[in-house]
């Protein structure tokens, strides 16, 4: 890329061997990132380039009367202004799945925020002002906003010519997708049941927050195509979305990974890939576009927010009979993930527990409002703070501890999912409870200690100094999840990887080189130390990720360490054998163990399974280089019936169990976690160190939801209130807790040595846990997140 700079390079570790699978290894980005030395996508430049804006509409739903661009392109420093009519392909739209989302609006605009025309200038506040300068007359159209105005008989179709074959099965040309599942029979067993509780919950639209905004830079080349450098969570993806727009064969179409500042799902779908392409290619010049806070909200898709209803019955000595539920997500504007969303939430709706007889159904509407779709724990979420609300109702009704009623129903290696898939991994849901709950209790009310000089910090409010201890009561809640991990429903859920081993200035080196989005998730510590187990190597190379290399899927579903890592195991061991080959070749003759012994890579040589040294690697390898290139693939999934629900939807499934404890200001309606502890099983903890920080950033991510962030959406509007940090608010080190972890490690022998997806399962208990921990502090039902101080005062 002549004349950038801050460009991705290559991440190369060293230490010793012994720093392999197991070991809590340093990240080789993490020094770089503390110390600002990190380059993120929206540090990238290059000499010549401009600066690219998107003019986004300010109606939800409204026809296109006019555009007038006359005025942009007369400003001074300007060198484009697109509009749909001017892409240069018959393909104007793209998706995830369904190709509905245009790349620029025509027509007419579907939700507040949708891109309606471009600008590229020489610099970034010309190209901002230009496009204000845009002339856009719209006619306003009846809104959908709610499952009311969505289902209605007469209801304006927010796609008109929908062709997608959801469509076959949508009982209203709103609904995006609709899943049911049902199995036993319901109405029977409920008649059945001592005890019977409903409950009717909210769940808010949530964003992914996450502090790398979104950015990019594209790069016309020589042959006709297009560098594009770009924070993003699937390369592959964007690349198969992007190319027929442009009217490009894909191999025109270089992609490169850049700095990534978080993701949670938020970078799934495209953002300004699309647009960036098509200016550089416009105007001959690389094109930066770099999105500024307010403009993110906008960006990306957001969290379904959800309705779900929901009834269980169970007997006397608490045993659950049946569950009824109907979950209801508004997926917005674009269908996005919205599909698969459903499948989830369907599918995991039952929760870790064991209910023979279900009537579940679960469907995705399309509306006026922000598109949604993938974030973490993807569908699950929404679910598991019905659920257990349900299950905390039921205990209390059965006069039951709310540990021992989940426990009596939890499910176990063997038990049959809703859908009729029987768990063939461990499912320790009982024991992740017992151990959570074990865990010491932090002390009561630390500040009363204190006396006058007690730290406001401590107390509900923090230092906005509201509280001082009146009114202050604790409380404590409990909750546990299931996450399914890797895709699923048939869908061919595969990873890349290419290895390469030669000898470097006299010692042998090892290269990995894959597709697979660093996000934070720490993949590139763990690559290298499947390397350096399985090659018995100390340098390993992590080569940036692009799309020279076969695609490593996305990092979402809590699976590039099952998928990602798994093709980097498989190519390993595949080059491993090469070089047990060439020693045979090269110097079998001088020991009978060549031949007969079982051999390993270890410490930089050949040794057996005895430990005896064969050959250093070096003098194996000599000028010779291994190179390999494999795919991994999980087992087959299989999508479920339409009708039933039923089928092996799912490769594996997480548990977590969290133990939230609270303080709340009862008069004031203001809430304090204390201690948010964690029980996970992880199969195995490949790096210790990153699985305990993943816990640990789930969990807060799950609290966030319970206690404070939202998008506010004007129901009369459809607009966004709240596209900002100063009002949407997320959890700072001040409002975080106490995150205690017990890890377990109780292996899935299905996946690569045994581990299991993390990232998501725990999202999706700690919730519900805060949430149960304010009810038993107020004695409030509280059916709706987040909860918010009017919501504790009554006002």
């Amino acid at each position: 890329m002549s004349g950038a700079t801050r460009t991705p390079t290559h991440l190369t570790q060293g230490g010793t061997t012994d720093a392999g699978i197991g070991a809590s290894t340093l990240r080789p980005d993490g020094t770089l990132k503390v110390t600002g030395e990190f380059a993120y996508a929206s540090d990238m430049w290059h000499e010549d380039m401009l600066w690219g804006h998107t003019l986004r509409s300010t109606e939800a739903h409204a026809e296109i009367v006019s555009i007038d661009t006359s005025e942009a392109l007369a400003t001074p420093g300007v060198h484009a202004v697109l509009t749909h009519d001017d892409l240069p392909a018959e393909v104007k739209t793209y998706g995830l799945e369904i190709r509905d989302t245009p790349v620029l609006a025509h027509g007419k605009v579907r939700h507040h925020g949708e891109p309606v025309a471009l600008v590229a200038a020489d610099h970034p506040e010309t190209a901002r002002r230009a496009a204000a300068k845009i002339k856009i007359e719209y006619r306003p159209l009846p809104l959908v906003t709610d499952e009311a105005s969505a289902l209605a008989a007469d209801a304006p179709l927010v796609h008109e010519d929908r062709t997608d074959h959801h469509m076959a099965h949508a009982p209203h040309p709103n609904v995006v997708h609709r899943q049911p599942i049902v199995r036993g029979d319901a109405a029977a067993a409920a008649k059945k049941a001592d005890v019977i509780v409903t409950g009717e919950y909210v769940f808010g639209m949530q964003d992914q927050a996450f502090l790398g905004p979104e950015s990019g830079l594209a790069v016309p080349a020589e042959d006709g195509g297009v560098d594009l450098y770009v924070a993003t969570q699937w390369l592959h993806s964007d690349l198969w979305q992007i190319a027929p727009v442009l009217g490009l064969p894909p191999e025109k179409i270089r992609m490169t990974l850049s700095g990534v500042g978080g993701a949670f799902g938020g970078r799934e779908d495209l953002s300004m890939q699309i647009h960036g392409c098509l200016l550089a290619l416009r105007t001959g010049r690389p094109v930066k576009i770099v999105y500024n806070r307010f403009e993110s909200f906008f960006g990306h898709v957001h969290r379904h927010p959800a309705k779900l209803w929901y009834e269980h019955g169970a007997t006397k000595d608490g045993k659950l009979t049946h569950l009824k539920c109907r979950i209801v997500l508004d997926g917005g504007a674009y269908a996005s993930s919205s599909p698969a969303v459903v499948g989830n939430a369907a599918s995991l709706s039952v929760g870790p527990y064991v209910v023979d007889d279900v009537d579940i159904e679960a469907l995705a509407l399309y509306s006026n409002n922000p598109p949604c779709g993938a974030m973490r724990g993807f569908g699950a979420v929404q679910a598991c703070f019905a659920y257990e609300a349900q299950m905390d109702k039921l205990a209390q009704r059965l006069g039951m501890d709310p540990v021992a009623f989940r426990q009596l129903n939890a499910m176990e290696q063997g038990s049959l999912l809703p859908t009729g898939q029987e768990v063939d991994s461990p499912a320790p849901v009982a024991e992740l409870l017992r151990r959570v709950k074990a865990l010491p209790m932090p002390p009561e009310q630390q500040w009363l200690a204190a006396g006058e000089g007690a730290d406001v910090r401590a107390l509900p409010g923090g230092l906005s100094n509201t509280t001082h201890g009146e009114g202050v009561v604790r409380g404590v809640g409990y909750a546990v999840g299931i996450k399914n991990v890797g895709f699923s429903e048939g869908f061919d859920d595969y990873s890349t990887a290419r290895v390469r081993l030669e000898v470097v200035a006299g010692e042998a080196v090892a290269t990995v080189h894959t597709a697979m989005a660093e996000v934070g998730q720490g993949g590139v510590t763990v690559h290298a130390q499947i390397a350096r187990t399985e090659l018995g190597v100390d340098r390993v190379t992590i080569h940036p990720a692009d799309t020279q290399v076969g695609s490593a899927g996305s990092t979402s579903a809590s699976r590039q360490t099952y998928m990602t890592g798994g093709a980097v195991k498989n190519t390993c061991e595949a080059v491993r054998e090469k070089v047990l080959a060439l020693g045979r070749a090269r110097l079998g003759t001088h020991h009978p163990a060549w031949a007969t012994a079982e051999l390993l890579l270890e410490g930089g040589k050949v040794t057996t399974d005895g430990g005896e040294v064969l050959a250093d690697l070096v003098d194996v390898l000599q000028d010779a280089a291994i190179d390999l290139e494999l795919e991994f693939r999980h087992r087959p999934t299989e999508p479920f019936d339409l009708r039933t629900g039923q089928g092996f939807g799912h490769v594996q499934y997480s548990f977590a169990a969290h133990r939230a404890v609270v303080e709340v200001d009862t008069e004031l309606g203001l809430v304090k976690v204390i201690e948010l502890a964690c029980a996970q099983d992880v199969g195995k903890a490949l790096n210790p160190l990153s699985v305990v920080g993943q816990i640990q950033g789930g969990t807060t991510q799950g609290l966030g939801m319970a206690v404070m962030e939202e998008i506010v959406v004007d129901p009369g509007t459809a607009k966004v209130r709240n596209p900002s940090f100063t009002d949407y608010l997320i959890p700072t080190i001040l409002d975080t807790p106490t995150i205690p972890v017990d890890v377990l490690e109780l292996a899935d022998e299905h996946a690569p040595y045994g581990l299991r997806g993390i990232g998501e399962a725990p999202t999706l208990s700690s919730t519900p846990a805060v949430l149960a921990a304010i009810r038993d502090a107020t004695g409030l039902e509280l059916n709706k997140t987040p909860v918010r101080p009017e919501h504790l005062t009554g006002m």
